[in-house]
């Protein structure tokens, strides 16, 4: 199986997992300047070079060889359970994708005829019910994931653990595990920590959210998206995040973690 979804600096320095829709894009920029000294142009997701990724071929045998010996400092982000499901809707059911088309070619009328979906479009401003429509969506997330149809679960919303799990599995070990949250000040922990060859301040980093702009603002506060039902499902599927990264269930506002991550924990309950 390997570490699909890894990325490691060409100098070895660091070693990343990546977790979608957790700050992604910022982290593989900051990757790339600190064996650089400059920012890829463009999104860091079509790199080919510059950026050690295990969907390149030959990276795969350096990553593996690193990973496993625990040669580099290696980290991954996590996010508030609440806020990754609504922006992976946001971003990818109601938005539209850098290649000006939907995300995935037909998913989007197949959840409009199926689930009842409704996600606007560019010539109505994107007005729609986004309440519905997401809790709509949320029930379509469960049943990829709960019984994978009808469609295999989709990487931007299936949970952080499973992501987190397989690094573990086959044989990593984390270092360190921070939050989106309090991106600034855990990106500076690992570049503190790992023998970067160019030295750089998280606070100076351009923000980099390939997403943004590409279809609706969210309306409402997030808890106004999550009723009784939603919450349930939210449960259902990302029950060992919210216990493991520390996020709070009962308040969907709380955006912040309430504890710091036990590695240990991580490690033991996702390496089985």
């Amino acid at each position: 199986m390997g570490f699909p979804g890894t990325w490691m600096t060409e100098s070895e320095s660091m070693v990343y997992r990546v977790v979608p829709k957790c700050a992604c894009s910022s982290i593989g920029q900051i990757m790339f300047h600190s064996d650089h000294g400059r920012y890829f142009d463009g999104d860091i997701h079509d790199s080919t070079t510059g950026l050690h990724k295990w969907n390149q071929p030959e990276s795969q045998a350096l990553i593996e060889e690193n990973v496993k010996a625990h040669k580099a400092l290696t980290f991954t982000c996590v996010r508030n359970p609440y806020a990754r499901v609504l922006s992976s809707f946001f971003d990818k059911i109601a938005g539209i994708q850098r290649n000006g088309k939907r995300y995935r070619g037909n998913l989007v009328p197949q959840l409009m005829q199926r689930y009842g979906v409704d996600v606007g479009s560019a010539e109505n401003g994107f007005e729609f019910d986004q309440i519905a429509s997401f809790r709509r969506f949320l029930l379509f997330a469960r049943d990829t994931i709960r019984w994978r149809r009808p469609m295999e679960p989709d990487i931007h919303w299936s949970a952080m653990s499973g992501h987190i799990a397989t690094f573990i599995v086959n044989g990593g070990r984390y270092d360190q595990i921070f939050f989106t949250e309090k991106f600034n000040e855990g990106m500076q922990k690992v570049l503190d920590a790992a023998p970067t060859p160019v030295k750089l301040d998280v606070n100076e980093v351009p923000k980099f959210n390939e997403s943004e702009g590409h279809g609706p603002k969210r309306a409402h506060k997030v808890s106004d998206y999550f009723d009784d039902l939603s919450r349930h499902l939210v449960w259902e599927i990302y029950k060992k995040d919210f216990q493991l990264f520390k996020y709070d269930f009962d308040d969907p506002d709380n955006k912040f973690p309430k504890a710091e991550v036990e590695l240990d924990e991580v490690h033991a309950k996702l390496g089985r």
